[in-house]
C-alpha cells in the first residue's frame, strides 16, 4: 500500500500539510472559534459527505460563522482528484476568519475492543450539538481516561447520566434486554454513524444513569473513525465481548449503509 500523500488545501490552495500556513490572527486557532467535520473515505470515495456538510452547516448556523457550502464541496473534490483513491479521513474546518480547510489524514487503527473510564462532564448548552472548535475538554477528558489506565472516557453528567465517550457516540444493551443510547437532547452530538444505526435496528434512546451501562451485557462505541467498537469494561466492570449479538447486527447495519452511500 502505498503512502498516503498528506495534503492541505486552504481557501482552494492545495500545498503538503507540511507547507500549509494559516495566516494570523484567526480566532478559529487563537480562540477554538469555527466548525470542523471529520470524514472517512472508502477508494477514494467519501462516506456520507452530504450529511457530514449538513452538520457542518448546522454548526456553522448555530455560532453565526460564515459558510460557504459550495466552494467547500469543490475543495474537497479538488484535493481527491490529486490522490489515488485513497482509504483515509478527510478533516473540514472552518475559522472565524473565513477561512476553508481541507486536509487528508491516515486512518485511525483502533484495537477490536476499547475499555472506558468515566470523567463528569457538563454539557455547554450554547454548543450544544455544535461541532465547533473547541475540544479542549473533550480531549482532555481522554487524557484522564489514560492516566487511569483506559483507552478512552466516558462523559457522564454530574448528575450520573450517561452521555458519550469524547468523538463516539456509546451505544449498550440494558439489562432488561433493549439497545439503548443517550437521546441527543441530553447534551451529545448528534452522531452520523450513530444515526445510520439507529435508522436500520431497533434502539431505544432516552437519558439513562450510569448503573444501566455497568450491568449491560454488551457495548460499543461508533464513531466514523471507529465504526464500531466493543468495549470491554467501564471503570474496571468488566462488559462480555462475545457472543454480542446487537452489537455485530449495529455492525452489519453500518456495512450496508455503507454499502448504499459508496454504491
Amino acid at each position: 500500500m502505498n503512502e498516503l500523500p498528506l495534503l492541505t488545501s486552504i481557501n482552494g490552495k492545495v500545498t503538503p500539510s507540511e507547507d500549509a500556513m494559516l495566516p494570523l490572527p484567526d480566532d478559529g486557532l487563537l480562540r477554538g472559534d469555527g466548525a470542523f467535520e471529520v470524514m472517512r473515505v472508502y477508494g477514494g470515495r467519501p462516506f456520507a459527505m452530504a450529511e457530514h456538510l449538513d452538520r457542518m452547516e448546522r454548526s456553522a448556523a448555530a455560532i453565526e460563522l460564515a459558510f460557504d457550502r459550495p466552494a467547500l464541496e469543490r475543495e474537497v473534490r479538488e484535493l481527491l482528484s490529486r490522490l489515488d483513491r485513497p482509504d483515509c479521513l478527510l478533516r473540514l474546518v472552518c475559522t472565524r476568519s473565513g477561512r476553508r480547510l481541507v486536509m487528508t489524514e491516515p486512518l485511525i487503527e483502533h484495537p477490536p475492543t476499547v475499555s472506558l473510564a468515566t470523567v463528569t462532564y457538563s454539557p455547554t448548552n450554547i454548543l450544544n450539538r455544535v461541532k465547533s472548535l473547541s475540544y479542549a475538554a473533550n480531549m482532555q477528558a481522554t487524557r484522564m481516561a489514560k492516566a487511569a489506565g483506559t483507552d478512552e472516557a466516558l462523559l457522564v453528567r454530574p448528575d450520573g447520566i450517561v452521555l458519550e465517550a469524547p468523538t463516539s457516540t456509546l451505544f449498550w444493551v440494558s439489562p432488561a434486554g433493549n439497545l439503548r443510547t443517550t437521546e441527543v437532547e441530553a447534551g451529545v452530538l448528534d452522531s452520523i454513524t450513530r444515526a445510520k444505526i439507529i435508522d436500520r435496528t431497533e434502539v431505544e434512546t432516552g437519558e439513562f444513569p450510569l448503573a444501566d451501562v455497568l450491568g449491560a451485557s454488551e457495548a460499543f462505541l461508533a464513531s466514523t473513525t471507529r465504526e464500531v467498537q466493543a468495549v470491554s469494561s467501564v471503570d474496571g466492570q468488566e462488559i462480555p465481548t462475545g457472543p454480542s449479538p446487537r452489537t455485530i447486527e449495529s455492525a452489519h447495519a453500518f456495512a450496508a449503509a455503507l454499502e448504499d452511500d459508496l454504491d
